[in-house]
């Protein structure tokens, strides 16, 4: 018995340590960190992060996933989270075996919506909200307005936001929301009411508004980037041949015509005035009036334009902007009317009015489709601009052009063409634009065209200073001399081009037809060859496109060989 008795302080003792070991070793042995992810959220594209010593260390991109530590809060910096910058490979994740970095606690977020903490952006560019499709244009935003931000789209690897929703109110009081680009907003009032450049803009103050298309000074210079897409290739000089919407049926003599001569490219048309390329959908749902009068079928049109595509040229879709008699007999409520408010016909046509962004919705969607269905490199758009000849209607106030936000006609023709290049860009496609030759003129014309504004905004300006379209001047007859007719137009075109930032390329509409008035001079491939010649002469290199509204084989196969 008393053996016994003797064995067990040992069993104690030996208990004991083995205990007290085991607590040591829990304490002592490794284990791996509790930790989480979240995404990193800022006010600005990133956020700060800090070393050890709280000097900042470097930079997160918001939007980014990071890893967290879950613990108590560092009595030192109750406000920042430690972040695992590194680790070895695995699961679990070691004190010893990673290296950390501090961020504030308000730049972590578990909802990928909550990223971008902005609260307020300011208009740098007039120019209407969207709806969350970017299609339907909403209320007008003017330059130094405040915006409440209230969501975003399209978050890249830098932190930039692509477009903002946001919250204003309309004239009414009204609480409006919409979507707007990132690219048109500043962070503050000041960036935002700033003008680009104010020694330019005097330049354009200047001319003022001489004819009733709105005071220069009203537009937008600032810069815009002229895209260029990888596949899809504008050639430096673009050369084309016109067809019209009867081109099908003589499609390989076209070919045929071009294949032999230095065209490169064709601007067919989608729609000239009532003259409908195709039975669109886009118009059986606008303007089924149009549709009820397309010359092709989708099918064949679609399979034209791709033999000529997969011929290698470069093609151009061209759409009448507001010169549509069709659109004006389906939708009176968007054509300038008179007082009274019934349409008004105006150089023996009805007009939609540029001010309507629901005729801005129809031809861009129109663009759209046709760019998805057919596979244009560019869209072209004519018309863009008021009727001219109005002066005395407009002195004497008895047009109603339905201005809903009251705009001069400047401002409007420019903002459309932003927002059509805003959608044909995203779809990686160019856009153009075709003015009279007056346009390259220092004023702003009655109709609403401006060179500078125009051209800033575009990819390529095309003008048409046909020769006889210019006034004789005595016994000068400008058709007859088709290289001064056009290097005079082309002088003044090349110093439009230096006031503003991102001129697009200057690309000429030609006269590819025998003149129309008195003594109708022949046009042969020494008057085209003067036309091109004097463009590239005074500096316009973009390149020339043949009008000839018949697309007259004939007179094609003649010019050819100055088609160089």
């Amino acid at each position: 018995m008393t053996k016994k008795k003797k064995v067990w302080p040992w069993v104690l003792l030996s208990a004991a340590v083995l205990a007290a070991a085991g607590v040591l070793l829990y304490i002592l042995w490794p284990r791996p960190l509790v930790t989480a992810q979240a995404y990193v959220a800022a006010d600005l594209e990133t956020a700060n992060i800090y070393n050890e010593e709280g000097a900042q260390a470097g930079e997160l991109v918001r939007g980014s996933t990071v890893t967290y530590v879950v613990e108590e809060a560092d009595e030192e910096r109750p406000d920042m989270i430690r972040l695992v910058m590194s680790s070895p490979e695995g699961e679990e994740i070691f004190e010893d075996e990673a290296t950390f970095a501090w961020i504030e606690s308000v730049n972590l977020t578990d909802d990928p919506m909550k990223v971008v903490q902005t609260e307020a952006m300011y208009v740098y560019n007039t120019v209407n909200l969207l709806d969350e499709a970017g299609v339907v244009a909403g209320e007008l935003v003017e330059k130094g307005e405040k915006l409440t931000v209230v969501g975003f789209e399209g978050l890249n690897e830098k932190g930039e936001v692509a477009r903002y929703k946001v919250s204003t109110v309309d004239a009414a009081g009204t609480a409006v929301d919409g979507y707007i680009r990132a690219s048109y907003l500043r962070r503050t009032e000041a960036e935002a009411s700033a003008v680009y450049d104010a020694e330019q803009l005097q330049l354009h103050a200047k001319r003022g508004d001489s004819w009733g298309g709105g005071d220069a000074a009203g537009l937008d210079y600032s810069p815009r980037e002229k895209v260029k897409f990888a596949d899809n290739v504008m050639p430096d000089e673009v050369k084309a041949l016109y067809l019209n919407v009867e081109f099908i049926e003589y499609l390989d003599t076209f070919l045929e015509i071009a294949d032999g001569c230095g065209v490169n490219a064709f601007v067919i048309d989608i729609q000239d005035g009532t003259a409908i390329g195709y039975a669109s959908p886009v118009m059986q749902q606008y303007s089924p009036s149009a549709y009820a009068r397309a010359f092709n079928s989708l099918e064949d049109y679609q399979a034209a334009v791709k033999k000529i595509k997969d011929a290698g040229y470069y093609i151009i879709g061209r759409i009448t902007a507001f010169n549509d008699a069709n659109l004006a007999k389906d939708h009176p409520e968007l054509v300038i009317a008179n007082k009274s408010g019934n349409p008004q016909k105006i150089v023996g046509m009805y007009w939609p009015s540029v001010y309507q962004r629901a005729v801005w919705q129809y031809k861009v969607d129109l663009a759209m489709e046709a760019v998805e269905l057919m596979g244009f490199n560019e869209i072209q758009f004519d018309y863009c601009r008021f009727p001219d000849g109005t002066w005395n209607m407009d002195k004497a106030g008895s047009l109603d052009y339905r201005n809903t936000y009251g705009e001069s006609k400047a401002q409007a023709v420019q903002r459309f063409l932003m927002y059509a290049c805003d959608r044909l860009h995203d779809a990686g496609v160019y856009v153009s634009a075709d003015v009279f030759g007056e346009c390259a003129e220092p004023y702003v014309c009655a109709y609403g065209q401006y060179w500078p504004a125009i051209t800033n905004v575009v990819d390529a300006i095309s003008a048409m200073p046909y020769p006889d379209h210019y006034g004789a001047s005595g016994d000068w007859l400008p058709w007859e001399h088709p290289y001064d007719t056009l290097y005079a137009f082309g002088t003044k075109a090349a110093k439009r081009q230096t006031e503003v930032p991102t001129p697009g390329a200057v690309r000429t509409w030609i006269q590819a037809y025998n003149a129309i008035r008195e003594p109708y001079t022949y046009y042969g491939p020494s008057q085209i060859a003067a036309q091109i010649r004097a463009l590239r002469d005074s500096g316009n290199t973009g390149g020339y496109m043949t009008w000839n509204a018949a697309s007259n084989i004939g007179k094609y196969r003649a010019i050819s060989p100055a088609l160089d």
